[in-house]
C-alpha cells in the first residue's frame, strides 16, 4: 500500500477495523474512503466499558459521591432510575440525557449562595449541574454508520449514546459493578464515543486522506480566533468563572495571559477535575496566577490554602470553610493508609484535594502548536496529551487561535466526502 498508520499495534481496538481495509485488494483511496465511511458505530465500541449511570432524580451529593468512587471525568444522567420502583414503561423509555462531572460540581459551589450553605446545596437536584446547551448527549444504534457519528459531532454532539454488543456472554460477568450505581438498562449496557475516540481512529487510518495529513493548519483554515476564553494573569479568579463554564461547554480550556497578551498557561477543566468540590474556595478568593499554582500537580501550596481560609473567615463563609477542613481531614487519613486503598481501588481513585487521579499527567503549561504546523502532527499532539484542542501562537507565543477537534473533522468529513463522490 505505501504507507503506514500511526500508533498502529495489535492490542489496539482499531486494529482488527484497520486490519480489514488493509487487507482489502485493488483499493485505491477513493474505495477506501468509501469503506470507512460505511463502517458501523459499533466498531469504534470494542474494549470501551460500560457507562456508570444516575437517575435524574440524584442529588448533587450523589454526584458528587460516584464521581469520587469511579475516577471517571464524567457520570452520564438518565431519565430512568433503577434503583426504584418504576413502572415497566417508564424503564423502557430509559434515555441518557446528559452527563456531569467534577467541574460542573466546582462551578456550582462557586455561587454565594452555595459558598454560605453547601450542605444546602449538596441536596440540590443534579438537574441543575446539567449543561444549558442541549443535544450533547445523543443515542444512535449499534449498526449506524460511522458516517452519522461524524456528522452528529459537527452538529455539536458531544457524546454518542451506544448499546454495547457483547460476543462474549454476558457482560456483567465481566464487569465488576460498583455499589454507588449501576451500568444495566433493561439488561443492557450502554458506552460512548466521544470526538477523542473518532479522531483516534482517524489517525489509525491516516492513509486514506492523503495529502491532507501534511496540511498545515493555516492553509486548512482551522484556527479559529472568535470567542476564545481567555483571562490575565493578575486578575481574581472568580472573573475567570464564566470563561471556565464556557470552556467546559465547548471542550477547551481557558488561556491565561500576560499584559501583553502573550500566553502563559491555562485553566484547564481537565486539571480542575482532578480536583474536589473544595476548589471551588480557591476560585472565589485567589487570582487567576495562584489558583494555576493551586490546582497544579502535586497538591495545593501550604501558603495558599492558608490564604484561602483566611479569606473566606474575611468573608463569613465558615460552613463552607468547615467543608474544606472536613476534605483535609479525610484526605490525611487516606493518605496515611495509601498502601491499602490503591490495592483495594486502583491507583487512579480520587478520594480529596490531596489525592489524585492518574488521568492528570501534565501541569498547568498551555499545549501549543504553530499556525504552520500540520494537522496531523496537532492530532498526535491532542492525543497524546488527551485534551480535544491545541493553542496556536506566533513565535513571541503571542495568542494566535485554537485548532479544536471540531475543527479537524469538519476537513476530515469534508475530505471523505469528497472522496466518495469520486
Amino acid at each position: 500500500m505505501g504507507w503506514t498508520p500511526f500508533f498502529l499495534n495489535s492490542t489496539d481496538p482499531t486494529y482488527r477495523i484497520f486490519y480489514r481495509i488493509l487487507s482489502s485488494p485493488d483499493l485505491g483511496c477513493s474505495c477506501m474512503a468509501v469503506s470507512l465511511l460505511g463502517y458501523e458505530v459499533s466498531d469504534l465500541c470494542l474494549g470501551k466499558p460500560a457507562l456508570r449511570c444516575l437517575p435524574v432524580s440524584a442529588t448533587v451529593a450523589d454526584a458528587l459521591a460516584a464521581l469520587k468512587r469511579s475516577g471517571d471525568a464524567y457520570i452520564s444522567v438518565w431519565s430512568c432510575d433503577h434503583t426504584s420502583k418504576t413502572t415497566k414503561s417508564h424503564l423502557e423509555d430509559c434515555r441518557c440525557i446528559g452527563k456531569i462531572c467534577m467541574v460542573d460540581v466546582v462551578c456550582f459551589f462557586c455561587r454565594e449562595d452555595n459558598l454560605s450553605s453547601p450542605s444546602a446545596a449538596l441536596q440540590s437536584p443534579i438537574s441543575l449541574l446539567l449543561p444549558k446547551v442541549p443535544g450533547v448527549v445523543r443515542h444512535l444504534n449499534p449498526n449506524s454508520r460511522f458516517q452519522e457519528a461524524i456528522d452528529l459531532m459537527l452538529e455539536g454532539v458531544q457524546n454518542i449514546v451506544i448499546p454495547i454488543q457483547s460476543r462474549t456472554g454476558p457482560r456483567k460477568k465481566l464487569v465488576a459493578k460498583p455499589s454507588f450505581n449501576w451500568t444495566l438498562h433493561n439488561g443492557v449496557e450502554f458506552c460512548w464515543l466521544t470526538q477523542e475516540d473518532v479522531i483516534r481512529f482517524l489517525l489509525n487510518s491516516i492513509g486514506v486522506f492523503s495529502p491532507l495529513p501534511s496540511l498545515t493548519i493555516e492553509s486548512l483554515d482551522i484556527i479559529e480566533t472568535e470567542n476564545i476564553p481567555s483571562v490575565y494573569y493578575h486578575e481574581p479568579a472568580s472573573i475567570a468563572l464564566a470563561a471556565i463554564s464556557q470552556s467546559l461547554t465547548n471542550q477547551i480550556s481557558v488561556a491565561v495571559l500576560d499584559q501583553d497578551n502573550k500566553l502563559i498557561g491555562e485553566i484547564s477543566p481537565f486539571t480542575l477535575a482532578c480536583h474536589d468540590e473544595t476548589v471551588a474556595a480557591a476560585i472565589s478568593t485567589l487570582s487567576v496566577g495562584d489558583l494555576m499554582s493551586y490546582i497544579d500537580c502535586g497538591g495545593p501550596p501550604e501558603d495558599l490554602i492558608r490564604l484561602v481560609k483566611a479569606r473566606l473567615v474575611e468573608r463569613n463563609l465558615g460552613a463552607f470553610l468547615d467543608l474544606i477542613e472536613e476534605e483535609l481531614s479525610h484526605s490525611s487519613s487516606l493518605s496515611s493508609s495509601s498502601s491499602s486503598s490503591d490495592e483495594e481501588y486502583g491507583s487512579g481513585r480520587r478520594s480529596g484535594s490531596s489525592i489524585y487521579s492518574t488521568r492528570m499527567v501534565r501541569r498547568s503549561e498551555a499545549i501549543v502548536c504553530y499556525p504552520w504546523s500540520s494537522v496531523v502532527a496537532v492530532m498526535i499532539q491532542a492525543l497524546a496529551h488527551r485534551v480535544s484542542y491545541v493553542w496556536v501562537i506566533e513565535e513571541d507565543w503571542s495568542l494566535a487561535g485554537i485548532v479544536t477537534f471540531s475543527g479537524i473533522l469538519k476537513v476530515f468529513r469534508q475530505h471523505l466526502r469528497t472522496q466518495a463522490q469520486d
